[in-house]
């Protein structure tokens, strides 16, 4: 499992941890085997936990509301990466598992699909754009 080399008092050991089950390991030192009891002790974290406070809206900028117009299906961008191709245009009808549009995210192209029959309604991206995770691709009108 793991190995160590120890100097005590002048003498070299060679530890190999050969299985650890609860607090009792199996190790062999200087090819003896050996059943030792491990004491631990749960040491506390010493780092502290950051919380960040809520970043205030600069003067005159509204809050962003969400949609509740469930005829409206947003698509969003699984991971963040560059729009190579879209392929919808704004009035296409798409049935669900037509591919939309083609980005590239982690040096991989991925096909966009649609996850429902709808009719686009609004394409939010352009070709060569950057986008990132959560970001909205385009906006499905659902039938």
């Amino acid at each position: 499992m793991k190995n160590f080399k120890f100097t005590i008092r002048g003498h070299e050991y060679e530890v190999d941890i050969l299985n650890c089950e609860g607090n009792v390991a199996e190790i062999e030192v200087n090819g003896t085997k050996y059943e030792v009891e491990v004491n631990k002790e749960m040491q506390k974290t010493t780092t502290p936990t950051l919380v960040r406070p809520k970043i205030p809206l600069p003067k005159g900028a509204n809050e962003i509301k969400k949609s509740t117009n469930e005829k409206v299906f947003k698509v969003e961008a699984p991971l963040p990466g560059n729009i190579i191709k879209v392929i919808a245009k704004e009035g296409d009808t798409v049935k669900k598992g037509d591919k939309l549009l083609i980005m590239e995210a982690m040096k991989m192209e991925n096909d966009v699909k649609s996850e429902k029959d709808a009719t686009v309604k609004t394409i939010k991206v352009n070709n060569g754009d950057t986008v990132l995770q959560g970001d909205i691709l385009i906006e499905l009108e659902l039938e």
